[in-house]
């Protein structure tokens, strides 16, 4: 009885060491083959939450990013009150399409200023820790208008690593609902332009020459509810699409993509799979 005890342990042993084996090899084999689809290159991507965010924001874009075989370099950022930045985890020397997910301490800042300089602390340790000369950006919500700030006030930085690519997922660049805009008050043209400009927006003007000849390419992403109100439920769609009127003609190219239903709403955004799989496609495919 023992010796057949024995033998059957030591067939499901072996049962399973064959099953582990393949599903390996499959797995190997699977990021091998997405491994052709993408670039391979240093350039960092760096993802920045909105307002009263943090890193768990950007988890379910990054896992995307890396299930598909993008890369396998991911850390954080985290970054204090006081603007200092430390790392958590480890990138490797030069590592391949690595990812930057960056937490802001005080992640309910309105101060544009403070939180642009928040990210060029963030590329200054990036260039300084890890070489990094070129960056991709995404960003939700209000990440976005403290990105706009920050290539306002330091992208003519030649110090500072490089953008290359931008990502805007549901950009408050002139307004977020009920804060200072209402809903349908304000409308943009086939250029982006508002008819209502707020004062963020006005200050953000000088964008288009900062942008000009620098061969960037930007994705702006929003949602539409369907609901009447024209927005995700929280921005809406004119203050996104106004983007186009700050740099829409001074990148070298620009794109708008609109999701709508319930998976479209603010929130939702980064949690939904097309959305994930749009920005994989944009950043990295060859």
């Amino acid at each position: 009885m023992k010796a057949k005890w024995l033998l059957i342990i030591s067939i499901l042993i072996i049962a399973f060491i064959a099953i582990a084996t393949v599903m390996i090899t499959r797995q190997h084999h699977s990021t091998k083959v997405n491994d052709q689809r993408f670039i391979k290159s240093h350039t960092a991507t760096i993802f920045l939450h909105g307002y009263g965010g943090s890193e768990k924001s950007e988890t379910f874009m990054v896992k995307q990013a890396t299930q598909q075989g993008v890369t396998q370099n991911v850390i954080t950022a985290k970054v204090d009150s006081n603007g200092e930045v430390n790392f958590k985890g480890h990138m490797k020397s030069k590592a391949i399409n690595p990812i930057i997910k960056i937490e802001l301490e005080d992640n309910k800042n309105g101060d544009t200023s403070q939180n642009a300089k928040n990210i060029k602390n963030v590329l200054s340790q990036l260039k300084s820790k890890y070489e990094i000369k070129k960056y991709n950006f995404v960003g939700h919500s209000m990440g976005n208008l403290s990105f706009a700030y920050f290539m306002k006030m330091y992208g003519t930085d030649k110090k500072l690593p490089q953008l290359n690519k931008e990502v805007n997922i549901a950009g408050t660049f002139n307004g977020v609902l009920n804060l200072n805009e209402k809903v349908n008050e304000i409308s943009v043209d086939k250029n982006g332009k508002p008819n209502k400009m707020t004062d963020n927006f006005k200050e953000l003007l000088p964008l288009k020459n900062i942008y000009k000849n620098k061969d960037i390419k930007v994705l702006n992403i929003y949602g539409d509810l369907k609901d009447g109100t024209h927005s995700d439920g929280r921005v809406s769609n004119s203050s996104s699409k106004s983007l186009q009127y700050l740099i829409g003609n001074s990148v070298s190219s620009y794109k708008e993509s609109k999701y709508t239903g319930e998976s479209a709403q603010h929130s939702q955004l980064h949690e939904n799979k097309k959305v994930a799989d749009e920005i994989v496609e944009f950043l990295w495919a060859k």
